[in-house]
């Protein structure tokens, strides 16, 4: 199982990369806005992923013990959204000793 959520982080975390770098060569965030913002769908979506990153930085919270790297992984969440939250929970498996039950990747940490 551990395997198997490092391959899916893993691939979460490349294909969001490649799809925004690919993304921001075809239009800047800046030039695409206005019809973005226009499209009640769009603001939509775009309120439910936050809404999602609120709930996973919770979890961040939970797991982080001090307020510098909660304040750091706010920032990148806010910022990259799938992108760092695939990457937290790569950096939390990887952390992981092999003899470590998968229970505690949502465990905080000590």
């Amino acid at each position: 199982m551990r395997l198997f959520l490092k391959l899916l982080f893993g691939a979460i975390f490349v294909w969001m990369t490649v799809m925004t770098v690919r993304t921001m060569f075809q239009m800047s965030l800046s030039e695409a806005w206005a019809s973005y913002a226009a499209n009640p769908w769009a603001v939509a979506t775009l309120w439910d992923a936050y809404c999602g990153f609120i709930t996973f930085f919770v979890w961040v919270c939970y797991k982080e013990t001090t307020m510098v790297p909660r304040a750091v992984w706010f920032v990148l969440i806010m910022g990259l959204g799938n992108i760092a939250m695939s990457l937290y929970v790569l950096i939390q498996l990887f952390r992981m000793r092999d003899d470590e039950p998968l229970e505690t990747l949502f465990r905080r940490r000590a």
